[in-house]
């Protein structure tokens, strides 16, 4: 059943005579309404069924459908297969199903990229269909919406329009500024990297579209012009630059040839320093055709890995009598750490033993030098300390005071050693402050008892 054609239900009530219902005997005219019953209703003996969401239409005694619109009635179809309540509700929903067709073209325009050409189109196909529109409700709401929305439609062909314009402006823009660097560069003298954006250039003025064909041909036509003023250049300059190759190759070559003679050499630290100004005069010598020079460069890299391997090969042998020095005075350092201050006598003469095996056991790899002796030199320092205190300290009564300050002391360092270790800097501060301060009072009673 469509919207926009009659409704003729195909339904049967059994043979059921239709005036019954609809308050008519047979053969009887349907009794016209009074005026005293309410607008919308059933009156007495009325023929009249309308909806609660207005006055729209109306089921008659003989099943036909009536639409009210400002021009008048029309029938919009026929119904007999039920009530005529039910007969008005349904044609009600055909109402919405059109209305809700409308909401839908109303929804598709707040849609950023929408076509407001397809849009248009069903708007009109649905505002042309309402003068035959089998529905019943207020069709005069629906073609004012559908009016907002072509006029909605047109506004956005409008905006569309502007858009494509304002996006042609800008490709025929960028392509210019492209134009603008192409022209630019054809004065630079970096020829490799003006080579390559060169090409770029190229990929991207092709990647720019929606410019007419002149105006594209034209700004290419002055890439071209401008990309070919610079090639001319660059071959010029590489031809002056062949006499240069030459030279730079001759030197090499005489280089290559005291590289070798320097390759068998076993004095090591003159031979290095030499090969290190072989290899400034090589950079310095400029380069040759690209082929040529990576082969020279092979010749010359050969030459002073044969020195250098048999150098390292050396010091290898060197360092690994070295690293056993390393590791024999590393067990003296485990040794020495295990020294007990307590009996500081007996350790003193332990550290000094010590020594005397650490200064037989001779050199340690360069690395590792400056370690070992700090590590050394701070337990023999401890122990050196703890033998003044020694001879120093004086028997100091012990009193409550004193025993919670110094476990005060203690659970502060606790506290400070923590927050360093977690790199909290206020925790580290107050810490720091505290310990300060009952360090100060701990001295203090040390001194007066």
């Amino acid at each position: 059943m469509s919207i926009f054609g009659n409704a003729m239900s195909d339904r049967s009530d059994g043979g059921r005579d239709d005036s019954a219902r609809l308050g008519t005997g047979p053969g009887e005219p349907a009794r016209q309404p009074d005026g005293d019953g309410p607008p919308g209703g059933i009156g007495d003996g009325g023929d009249r069924v309308t909806n609660d969401r207005g006055d729209w239409g109306r089921v008659s005694s003989d099943g036909t459908v009536y639409l009210r619109t400002a021009e008048g009635e029309r029938a919009v179809g026929s119904w007999r297969a039920g009530s005529p309540q039910e007969g008005l509700a349904h044609f009600q929903r055909r109402y919405d199903d059109l209305a809700a067709e409308v909401e839908l073209l109303e929804q598709r325009l707040t849609v950023s990229g929408v076509d407001p050409a397809g849009i248009a189109g069903s708007a009109r196909r649905l505002r042309e269909g309402l003068a035959e529109a089998a529905v019943v409700g207020d069709l005069d709401a629906l073609a004012a919406r559908l009016d907002t929305v072509l006029a909605a439609t047109e506004v956005k062909r409008t905006e569309l329009a502007a858009a494509r314009a304002r996006r042609v402006a800008a490709a025929v823009a960028a392509k210019e500024e492209l134009v603008n660097e192409a022209e630019q560069l054809t004065r630079s003298s970096e020829w490799k990297a003006t080579s390559e954006r060169f090409r770029t250039i190229g990929d991207d003025f092709r990647a720019i579209t929606g410019v007419d064909k002149r105006t594209d041909s034209a700004l290419w036509r002055r890439i071209a012009a401008a990309r070919d003023e610079f090639t001319r250049r660059r071959t010029a300059h590489f031809a002056a630059l062949d006499t240069q190759r030459t030279r730079s190759r001759e030197r090499k070559e005489a280089i290559i040839a005291e590289a070798i003679s320097l390759s068998g050499s076993s004095d090591w630290g003159p031979t290095t320093a030499r090969y290190r100004t072989l290899m400034t005069e090589w950079k310095a010598a400029g380069r040759a055709a690209k082929d040529v020079d990576d082969e020279l460069w092979s010749r010359f890299r050969a030459a002073q890995d044969a020195f250098f391997s048999r150098r390292n090969a050396v010091n290898a042998e060197r360092d690994a009598e070295l690293r056993v020095n390393q590791a024999r005075k590393e067990e003296l350092l485990t040794e020495a750490t295990a020294l007990d201050p307590a009996d500081v006598e007996r350790s003193l003469r332990r550290y000094r033993e010590i020594q005397e095996r650490w200064d037989a056991i001779g050199h340690v790899p360069r690395d590792v030098v400056g370690s070992l002796e700090r590590q050394l030199s701070a337990i023999g320092d401890k122990l050196r300390e703890a033998s003044d205190a020694r001879w120093d300290r004086r028997e100091i009564e012990e009193s409550p005071f004193l025993r919670r300050l110094r476990e005060s002391i203690t659970k502060l360092e606790a506290k400070l050693e923590r927050a360093r270790a977690n790199g909290r800097t206020r925790e580290i501060a107050e810490a720091e402050s505290a310990l300060a301060t009952q360090r100060a009072w701990l001295a203090q009673a040390e001194q007066q008892s």
